[in-house]
């Protein structure tokens, strides 16, 4: 493996361990949290997340895969002008403020803050953004073989997008009660 993927690797593991902490302390905190944390809302919109919710990990991990197993960051080019180095960016940019939703979003549900709210919705904003941006870096990505590993890559970092800049930040936001 590449330094730069060890690299990779280890935004993974820290900042994901960290979103992991994150929600196990906040369910552990607040008993039926979980719950909670939908804001009032229920029914099909809940359910369709639910839905995008599994595909977006699915999707998680094909794009992941794509990173370790089908890319060469020696040669990576991104955009024409970016390297590998891009990627570990976005992945920290995903990765590091999702450790955040979760604490600010029972603060907010504890204290009515809106500043919290604020905090949240920038939270949720800058993670939907950067998984845009992976979107785009892969799509942007040379050399690549235009294979079913790297399409669905592709598709699965679409699918990523769909749950956090779209689901997350736009539909989950605006139907939250606090």
């Amino acid at each position: 493996m590449h330094y730069q993927q060890w690299i990779l690797l280890a935004v993974i593991v820290v900042f994901g361990s960290g979103v992991i902490g994150s929600y196990v302390q906040g369910i552990a905190a607040n008993p039926g949290g979980a719950e909670k944390l939908w804001g009032g809302v229920t029914g099909g919109l809940r359910t369709f997340n639910y839905v995008t919710m599994l595909l977006a990990v699915v999707g998680f991990f094909l794009f992941t895969y794509y990173l370790f197993f089908r890319t060469d960051p020696a040669t990576a080019q991104v955009a024409g002008s970016l390297n590998f180095w891009v990627f570990i960016a976005i992945y920290a940019l995903i990765l590091l403020p999702s450790a955040f939703w979760m604490p600010l979003t029972f603060n907010v549900l504890a204290n009515h803050n809106t500043s919290a709210w604020f905090a949240v919705r920038t939270v949720l904003f800058i993670v939907g953004f950067a998984s845009l941006a992976l979107t785009i870096a892969l799509l942007t990505l040379q050399p690549r073989d235009l294979d079913t590993a790297y399409w669905l890559a592709v598709v699965g970092s679409i699918l990523f997008c769909v749950q956090t800049l779209i689901m997350d930040s736009f539909i989950w936001a605006a139907n939250f009660k606090y």
